[in-house]
This record gives C-alpha cells, structure tokens and sequence, in this order.
C-alpha cells in the first residue's frame, strides 16, 4: 500500500469506516518520526514565491516529494498560541479554552492574590520568566507570576494546566513514544499538555531576552540557529543540548521566528507579496536552516522514515504596504467607558481585538458604543453575543469566552500611535490566517490540494502516520477533525 492509500487507510479506520478492518501507515511504510516545523508568519504566498525563484532550494525539495496545501487557514485568533495548540491538538479555542497568549478567565484570581476575587488577565509570555533578560529566562517560569484557581487550593495555573484537552506529544508518550519540543519562551511549556508530562525534551530560550533577537531579522537568526542545533542533536539521538543516548524523537520540531520578526520590521515592497531585502534574507536563512535539518536526517538514514510537516501558526498583516494603519489601542477600551466606567475587563488587541467585559450584561451596549466608532476604529466586523457563540461558544457559561471580538480592516493594528512595527498577526483576515502548508516524504510525489484545509487537521495526521489513533486527540473527536487528505503518491 502506498503512503497515500495508508494514510487514508489511517483516516478511514477512525473517522470514516469504522469497523472495517485497514492497515495504518506505520504498518506500511513504517514511519518513525514526524518533524513539524512551523515558519511562524509564512505565508502560502511566501512559500509559492520562493519555491519559484529558487527552484533547489531545501523548501522547494520538500515540494518536490510533498503535498502542498495552497488553501490552508491556520487556527483563530492567528495569535502564537491557539495557532500552535491548533496543530498539536486539532483543537479551536473551543476545545482548548486558549484564545491567545494575553487572555483572561473569569474564575481564576490573580498572580499572588487570596483568590477572594474572580476574574483575571491571563498572561503566558516572556513576562512570567523568573528573569526574562536571560536566554534560560532565569531557569524557567515564576510561579508567583500566575494566575490563581481559588477551586484548587489557590494555587498557581502553569499553562499547560490551563490547555483543556490533550497533545499529540501525550499520545505519543503514552505509546512509549520519545517527544521533543523547541518554542520561544518558557511559557511554551503548555506543549506537555494537561498531563505536565507531554515532552520529554523541551527546550525554550528566551526570544525577548536582553540580547534583542526581535529587533530585526539579522538578529533573530542566531537566535533560531540555536534551536535548528537542538534538532539536529535531535536527528543525531542526543538530546536538544547535546547529551548522547536520548534517542531520535517520534514527534519533534521548532518555530523560526526570523520571518516573522522580518515582517513586522521592513516587511514587503509592494502587493504581490515581494519581500525587501532583510525579509527576503531571513527567508533564505530559515530555507537553510531546513536544509541542514534535512541533510541530517538523510546522512542518519532517517529521511525515509521520517514525515516532515512544514507550517505556520500564523500568517501577519498586512502583506501589502500600503494597507498598514495604526489605530490607537486607548480607543477601544473608551468606547468601553461611555457604556461604563472600567467595562473592559481585559481587551487583547494586535490585529484583532478580544473584549472580556467586567458586567456581561451590557454587551449589547457595548457592541452598539463600538459600531457607533466603526469608522475611526477601522472595523471590518464585530462578533457580538450570538456570533460569538456560534464561533467561540457561549460565553455566559465559559469563563474563558470573549464576549465581543472585533475585527478590524486588513492591515490596521491596534498598537500605539508611536509603534514602529509595520505588521502583525491575531486577526481572522486572509494575510493573518493564509499560512504555508507542506507535507513532505520521500514516498511521495508532488502535488497540490487546492480544497481548504486547517492546521487543525496537522495533529491528527501527525499521530497516523505513527500508526496512533487520532481519536485519541479529545479536540479531535470533539471537533470532528479529519486526518489531511494525500494526493500524488508514489508507490
């Protein structure tokens, strides 16, 4: 049976034809590894466009014996986190209760309190390091910096104890499988899952750290050679900082970051989706950086057994140049004001805005003070109570639901009037969401699916081409979520 026909078969036993009686694909072509590997901010554009001028490049290898999904949506709000819990867990914001890095939960109290009050910002990034100015963040996260759950004793909320449903690092380990993760803060500890047990081998230095890695491009390249070094120990069976005997991982991979950071500092030079040079650049350096990842696997004779996945959390707005505006970040929450003094409890904004409200009960207010501002605050569309619902759940019942999403126009950022930053990601918009999607073996040959496809649907096809069930995922099962569809196989 050929990889597409496995993988199908891998689909078909869990979803489609139960009670059928089909190979799956670790029985067939054996496979014994998936690297995923997100370019977080590439675009599907970004990916054709390079492809295409750079015909022997490690991207465009990957192509030559993959499956290239040019229609692929990454998970919403295309913020770092629910767009990486998207292809770990299959699962929306829905399932994973995570709606962004910066969020809020109505029944937990906040960092360092008694608990005797309910409501809180929830913040997972750099800031909960023990001492965010070191690459190790200090030896890890502070603990006096998170949440409380008044329900648990008061105790600290880690972030993988937010995350509601399991990974695919969980499933694996519970099939005796090894787990290796790499991401940009310690934060990123939300990759072990529920179980606190998810990855063996994590390894997250501080992106935001004193060494100014995100103040342009150039910078950040050291900075992703560190963790393309870890992977590579990966490849060679040693663990992420080089210690012999871990063993090569069933499920491992990184984000790079330096395309990102290239498009929220110089960006693109025209609406075709050119980058400028320093973009252009750190796309070159990422391409790379993948090649040597792949001459590794092949030089350990692991390229045939290993499926590599090549992704984005999120995309970043606008592409166009033209198309950036800011849009003062004090105007939302005074909008919020004339309705009610404090009403916005906790509003996260980038290219998106997310509104938890202190008194639920005026949200039709609220949605009315915010349309009546539609055209000074750049709004597209406004998800009010039951849109909210329909995208999100209800937000009555789920202490973690926003009560207003706003979208804003393509290209707008809700950042200070000062910011320098030229893009950014969040929204639900096409440059947002439009990601790279790339599934690649040496079984298969190239080809295209045009169909719309999620990053959702990652997960599961991660855990079948290691022979694991994907109902296995809760997200999965709960969402309905297929394995992706394969094309162009050889035999």
């Amino acid at each position: 049976m050929n990889f597409t026909n496995a993988l199908l078969s891998a689909a078909c036993a869990v979803a489609l034809c139960m009670g059928s009686t089909v190979p799956t694909l670790a029985q067939t072509l054996k496979m014994k590894h998936v690297l995923l590997l997100s370019v977080d901010g590439l675009h599907d554009m970004d990916l054709a466009n390079y492809i295409k001028a750079n015909p022997t490049s490690a991207m465009a290898t990957l192509a030559g014996h993959g499956v290239h999904y040019s229609n692929a949506a990454s998970g919403k709000p295309s913020d770092s986190f629910p767009g990486l819990l998207a292809l770990i867990t299959g699962g929306s914001p829905k399932s994973t209760g995570v709606y962004y890095d910066d969020s809020y939960d109505r029944a937990l109290s906040a960092p360092g309190s008694d608990c005797k009050v309910k409501g809180t910002e929830v913040v997972y990034d750099e800031s909960i390091d023990k001492n965010m100015d070191t690459v190790d963040g200090g030896g890890g996260i502070d603990e006096a910096k998170l949440p409380r759950d008044g329900a648990n004793g008061c105790k600290p909320v880690y972030p993988h104890e937010f995350l509601r449903v399991n990974t695919v690092f969980e499933v694996a380990k519970a099939a005796g499988m090894k787990t290796a993760w790499s991401d940009k803060h310690p934060a990123y500890e939300i990759t072990n899952g529920p179980s606190g047990k998810g990855v063996d081998d994590l390894f997250v230095p501080e992106i935001n750290s004193k060494f100014g890695f995100t103040e342009n491009a150039a910078k950040t390249m050291p900075y992703d050679d560190m963790k393309v070094a870890a992977i590579i120990n990966q490849i060679d069976g040693k663990s992420s900082t080089g210690v012999d005997g871990a063993g090569v991982p069933a499920i491992f991979g990184m984000n790079f970051q330096a395309v990102s950071v290239g498009q929220k500092t110089v960006g693109y030079s025209d609406d075709k989706g050119t980058p400028t040079a320093d973009l252009a650049a750190a796309i070159k350096h990422t391409d790379e950086s993948i090649g040597k990842m792949m001459a590794e696997l092949q030089a350990k004779g692991l390229d045939k057994d290993t499926l590599v996945i090549l992704s984005a959390k999120h995309g970043q707005s606008a592409m166009n140049p033209a198309l950036k505006k800011i849009v003062d970040k004090k105007m939302i929450p005074a909008a919020l004001d004339s309705v009610q003094k404090d009403l916005g409890a906790q509003v996260t904004m980038d290219s998106v805005a997310l509104i938890w409200l202190a008194d639920q009960s005026k949200t039709a207010d609220a949605v009315k003070a915010l349309d009546a501002m539609k055209d000074k605050l750049a709004i597209s569309e406004i998800y009010d109570a039951p849109k909210t619902m329909a995208v999100f759940g209800d937000a009555s019942k789920d202490s973690r639901v926003p009560d207003i999403t706003i979208l804003p126009a393509n290209g707008v950022i809700y950042t200070k009037t000062d910011a320098k930053k030229i893009a950014e990601h969040g929204g639900f918009g096409e440059d947002d969401t439009h990601v790279a999607l790339l599934l690649s073996n040496p079984a298969l040959a190239a080809s295209e699916v045009k169909d719309a496809v999620s990053n959702q649907q990652v997960a599961p096809t991660i855990l079948a081409a290691l022979g694991l069930d994907p109902m296995g995922l809760q997200a999965v099962k709960a969402e309905g979520v297929k394995v992706l569809p394969v094309v162009g196989l050889t035999q």
